[in-house]
């Protein structure tokens, strides 16, 4: 969306032309996402939510459309992922940009190093699904009641994420939508915006006491995600397994 688009701007613009790719919307990637993700060592991925005070398939995006399928057989173990979502934080105070925490549960699904969570301080929310512990999972932006401190929240946020370690470990020369980063050994950083067309692909759900299972056939994982939005855990091996599935599985968010 153009809030979201503008935000990855000022990101890009932040980690610098010799660092940061120009963002690009993923639709012009759609049908080839594991290709293009396995180019980069890293990845910056935002979204708006318009679904408010859904459980799932909450950024009203093409996000929704490829989240249990064409990313849910993605082999993207290790990378590093950093969040970042915009939101209403005082029309929508109880759902503060929840699509961010969806965002985040899924690339955390696939075994990705996520980076990146910040502060609570300072918002105007009342309650979020973007929150993981005592922090938000990533960078919240809220460019209706907020738009002054979006510049420096913005520049904290990619300092922190240097700090990281976002840029540290080897990489390729970068191709037309990625970058080098400055350190003697080139790296790569692709910044991504929430426009995404939908992709078709082999999906397993069940339902299990209140959680719905997404199953990864590439990593014999079942990513449950509760029925109230708010809670979500990985099992080994598929739904059917766990007919007498309960909370004490690991837990992959608050």
């Amino acid at each position: 969306t153009g809030s979201t688009q503008e935000a990855a701007d000022l990101i890009a613009e932040e980690f610098g032309d010799d660092v940061a790719s120009s963002p690009i919307e993923i639709d012009e990637i759609q049908g080839s996402v594991a290709a293009e993700f396995s180019k980069y060592d890293a990845l910056v991925v935002g979204t708006p939510t318009w679904n408010t005070g859904a459980d799932v398939e909450r950024s009203g995006t093409g996000w929704d459309e490829i989240y249990y399928g064409e990313m849910a057989d993605l082999n993207i173990a290790g990378k590093k992922v950093a969040v970042f979502g915009l939101g209403d934080s005082v029309s929508y105070s109880e759902n503060y940009a929840d699509a961010s925490g969806e965002l985040y549960d899924v690339f955390e699904s696939l075994g990705c190093s996520m980076l990146g969570a910040t502060s609570t301080d300072g918002y105007l929310h009342e309650a979020s699904k973007a929150i993981r512990g005592d922090k938000f999972c990533g960078l919240l932006l809220d460019e209706v009641n907020q738009e002054e401190l979006t510049g420096e929240r913005v520049k904290n946020w990619v300092a922190a994420l240097i700090g990281e370690g976002l840029l540290s470990g080897a990489g390729t020369a970068a191709p037309a939508v990625s970058v080098q980063s400055p350190a003697p050994v080139p790296q790569n950083i692709e910044t991504e915006v929430s426009v995404v067309e939908p992709v078709a692909v082999t999906q397993a759900e069940e339902q299990e006491e209140g959680f719905l299972g997404h199953y990864n056939s590439l990593t014999d994982k079942t990513w449950w995600v509760g029925n109230n939005g708010r809670s979500s855990f990985v099992t080994n091996g598929p739904p059917e397994m766990h007919s007498t599935l309960t909370k004490t599985n690991t837990r992959i968010s608050p």
